[in-house]
């Protein structure tokens, strides 16, 4: 049997990790800049989250939500006490997309509304409605158009108000990375948040602030969206949740009052991811990785904007995205078979840069050098 050809693939196979380094099959070392879309939150292969699955493992691994699971009060109390949102509540479910997927659902049972705004160049996720408030019709299958969903121009107010003033009492939600990801690292404005708060509640819809990639400490604050000192209705997680083992989940707000079967998952919230999504929880807040994030991040942006040759270097924290000139378009390929570092990039030309929060100054150093080489390598070969 064949696997479904839907990558375009490496032709390389990783087989060790550990921090922030991966070892290929030929034991050459990697540095990992890119965390696997941000994924890798608190370094490959943490002793103490691999403690944490390996005893979980030897209690329980799963069984269905028809059972009281308290590991889900724990994981539950600690994103509470960590994101300081300890009135909200917790639901689990497996993946970034079906986190998206449950917020816009539960958003709709909220306030009875079809229509959603969503933004220029988003990306939320490719299960029915995430795939819909996706910026990106080549994966929008016709089966996927509903037509409830409008779109409006990344941190464009006018546009924002104006979508709100011709559909009326129609909008039911409004969904937003507080930094565009796979967009291409777009910061959203701290005015413009605010102001989707102010006309969420003026029209009585509901704020989904998608935190998949942006969210779980990687900017330097839990949420992204937290630098613009609003709160939304409904926070999604994902990717930096499990460290890779898959969970993702949405904090709901108080006002949104949940009631039997409207919302239900099969595999969300298992012992075994739960006791994954903890000992993630405990390195962060442990290890100080927040902080972490927020000061070598600014390190890395800071380097990276003395190197004249890429542009509008952007981004918060460990999140971070540059432009590549045509010139230098093959630059990702050769970060990683030429100088063996793990980069991201979002088309045509932008490299992203998502590593563990808990990367070096020295790592980072050992990437700008890397980094500032190919670039006189690759402009030596041209001239």
């Amino acid at each position: 049997m064949k696997l479904f050809d839907v990558y375009p693939l490496n032709d390389i196979t990783i087989v060790k990790a550990d921090g922030s380094y991966v070892w290929d099959d030929k034991d050459i070392k990697y540095l990992d800049m890119y965390g696997g879309h941000a994924v890798i939150s608190i370094g490959h292969s943490n002793p103490h989250w691999m403690n944490r699955i390996e005893t979980q493992l030897h209690k329980i691994a799963f069984y269905s939500n028809s059972i009281k699971i308290p590991i889900q009060q724990e994981l539950a109390d600690k994103l509470g006490k960590i994101t300081g949102k300890n009135n909200y509540q917790l639901f689990l479910c497996n993946s970034g997309a079906e986190a998206n997927e449950n917020a816009l659902k539960l958003a709709s049972f909220y306030n009875g509304r079809k229509k959603i705004i969503a933004f220029s160049k988003s990306f939320h996720g490719r299960t029915s409605l995430a795939v819909e408030v996706t910026d990106n019709p080549s994966i929008l299958a016709p089966v996927n158009k509903t037509g409830n969903v409008i779109f409006v121009p990344f941190n464009d107010e006018q546009a924002l108000m104006d979508a709100f003033e011709n559909n009326k009492d129609e909008i039911s939600s409004v969904i937003i990375e507080g930094i565009q990801g796979v967009g291409g690292i777009n910061v959203a404005d701290e005015k413009f948040l605010k102001l989707i708060r102010k006309l969420c509640d003026e029209n009585k819809a509901v704020y989904i602030a998608d935190g998949v990639q942006c969210g779980y400490g990687r900017t330097g604050k839990f949420f992204s969206h937290d630098f613009a000192g609003v709160s939304a209705d409904i926070y999604s997680m994902a990717k930096g949740m499990g460290n890779g083992f898959p969970i993702g989940g949405i904090l709901i707000a108080p006002s949104i009052q949940p009631k039997h079967f409207m919302l239900g998952t099969t595999f969300g919230g298992n012992h075994l991811a739960c006791a994954a999504a903890l000992g993630v929880l405990e390195v962060i807040e442990e290890e100080g990785l927040m902080a972490n994030a927020g000061e070598v991040g600014q390190y890395l942006i800071d380097k990276l904007k003395t190197i004249k040759e890429i542009k509008n270097v952007r981004g918060r924290g460990l999140m971070i995205g540059f432009d590549v000139p045509d010139a230098l378009k093959d630059l990702k390929k050769n970060l990683l078979y030429k100088r063996h570092i793990f980069t991201g990039e979002s088309k045509p030309n932008i490299i992203r840069l998502l590593p563990a929060l808990n990367i070096t100054k020295d790592q980072v150093d050992y990437f700008v050098a890397a980094l500032e080489e190919e670039i006189m390598s690759m402009q030596e070969v041209v001239t």
